[in-house]
């Protein structure tokens, strides 16, 4: 099937027709943001799942029953995504919500709020590798081809959500002040106990050691692998080919290094570098190319 007939456009960047319409986009668009809102911003395939797990234990202070009895996409919903308007209007304050959207295109309301946002980041090799694979498994995206030809469609942005670099650049230049924590995939691989304190002052919240210790055993990835609620996505088991890696596929970083032939390194290298120059984004990168 051709990529047009499986993409739309909306700004520029292409999305899957399977799970977004001009509806559900123009009621992102016009949503009225509160000032207790957070959002979880990320690129794709950059944690945001792993996230959405945390996040969930937090709000409800560590209780266990929300993620092992609810979809992820229910509790914390994607806010630009299709029929999520009925998810959203079953929220009670706090609300929380997942958006892949670059900061130019939040809605209106989120500029003149006092939501926060915790902005998650990975390293761009190990993005695209999990992209990668998730070509490979879902059915409403395109045949990846190569993963050579899907590096070099990466580096152009002809991919969901346009060039890593665009949105990455776009939310570490936004002006919200301490609005905003920025996280990295391989700081919650590393410290996560850490990562969630810091996540915890950031929201004002507080946990009993307990309920901390809790927090980070059902957060693991193996206990996330176990929890149908957390590993899947909100689309028919029909669109996934199961004989393809999972939809959490291994949670770990450096797995490009498995993947990446040293021409292909050194052109992404080039490339990302070179749209890099000028901003403080170096630490997503590998400490050789700092």
């Amino acid at each position: 099937m051709a990529q047009s007939d499986l993409y739309m456009l909306y700004h520029g960047l292409y999305l899957a027709k399977f799970g977004y319409t001009t509806e559900s986009l123009k009621y992102f668009e016009s949503f009225q943001v509160q000032d207790d809102d957070t959002f979880i911003i990320t690129y794709p395939k950059s944690g945001t799942t792993w996230m959405q797990e945390i996040l969930s234990l937090i709000l409800s202070e560590g209780d266990l029953t929300p993620v092992l009895t609810l979809q992820n996409f229910e509790k914390i919903p994607w806010l630009e995504a299709k029929e999520n308007d009925q998810l959203v209007a079953k929220l009670s304050s706090p609300r929380a919500f997942i958006s892949h959207m670059p900061y130019q295109l939040m809605p209106s309301t989120f500029f003149s709020s006092k939501a926060k946002v915790i902005y998650l980041a990975r390293n761009p090799k190990d993005v695209v590798v999990s992209l990668f694979y998730f070509h490979q498994t879902i059915s409403f995206l395109p045949d990846p081809g190569t993963f050579e030809e899907f590096t070099d469609g990466f580096l152009e942005g002809n991919v969901m959500f346009g060039k890593w670099t665009d949105h990455v650049k776009s939310w570490r230049n936004a002006d919200l002040g301490d609005r905003i924590l920025y996280i990295t995939y391989e700081e919650m691989l590393q410290d996560l106990r850490g990562v969630i304190k810091r996540i915890l002052r950031f929201l004002n919240r507080q946990l009993s050691e307990e309920a901390l210790k809790q927090l980070i055993e059902q957060s693991q990835f193996k206990a996330m692998k176990q929890n149908k609620m957390s590993d899947s996505l909100p689309v028919s088991q029909k669109i996934m080919d199961n004989t393809k890696p999972p939809f959490l596929r291994k949670g770990i970083a450096g797995d490009w290094k498995n993947h990446f032939s040293p021409e292909l390194e050194a052109k992404f290298n080039a490339v990302i570098n070179e749209e890099m120059e000028g901003t403080d984004i170096k630490f997503l990168l590998d400490k050789e190319h700092q």
